[in-house]
């Protein structure tokens, strides 16, 4: 295992050089993406004005404040506590994030599904975990909401953030078909069958 202090973005064979249980710490810039910003997106095939090629996307809404645009609060907004939303209700939109816009990282808690995982092995990317309810600590990590896109869909609009020092996060699915998800599901059935075995044994005899 490796930690990896990174500066947004990267090119696709950093990110394969990545196994699960890597740690990553990211700098520089982070974009905010939710279910309603993927929709317009992808459903109703609406282009984002930011490159997203290299990048990391974290699944958030975040709680901001409106202020006065300045050298602090470029785009207007102060960060009041930016979260982690659950992934796996975002499963259908892994694919195209990677093969059409370039995404190489996607932040959440709770994990993605195999397409998820056969998409960052055909296209190069990486899901890195953060624990859930860790949603102050994460907005420490943010220095500035630098823009934001889509703001019709506030809370879930399309938000770049600038960030250091934010991690270190998990790599818990890498591009080599790897998933901790899927380690931590196996070793739980198995301690599962083997408890049901022993009530089994201790029931017959």
């Amino acid at each position: 295992m490796a930690h990896h202090d990174i500066i947004t973005p990267i090119d696709d064979a950093r990110a394969r050089s990545w196994r699960v249980g890597d740690t990553v710490t990211l700098n520089g810039t982070l974009f905010g993406i939710r279910d309603a910003t993927l929709i317009h997106m992808f459903d109703h095939g609406r282009r984002p004005r930011f490159d997203l090629a290299g990048h990391a996307v974290i699944h958030t809404a975040p709680n901001v404040v409106r202020v006065p645009p300045s050298a602090e609060h470029p785009a207007g907004y102060r960060p009041a506590c930016i979260g982690t939303t659950t992934s796996a209700r975002m499963e259908r939109f892994t694919r195209p994030l990677l093969r059409d816009h370039g995404v190489r990282m996607i932040i959440g808690k709770g994990g993605l599904l195999e397409d998820s995982q056969a998409a960052f092995a055909e296209y190069g990317g990486v899901y890195l975990a953060i624990v859930g309810g860790a949603a102050a600590l994460e907005t420490t990590w943010i220095e500035a909401i630098e823009d934001v896109d889509m703001d019709d869909l506030h809370p879930e609009s399309l938000w770049r953030f600038r960030v250091a020092g934010f991690g270190p996060l998990t790599v818990a699915m890498d591009c080599h078909g790897n998933s901790l998800y899927r380690d931590v599901r196996s070793a739980a059935e198995a301690r599962r069958a083997q408890a049901l075995s022993l009530l089994d044994q201790a029931v017959g005899g």
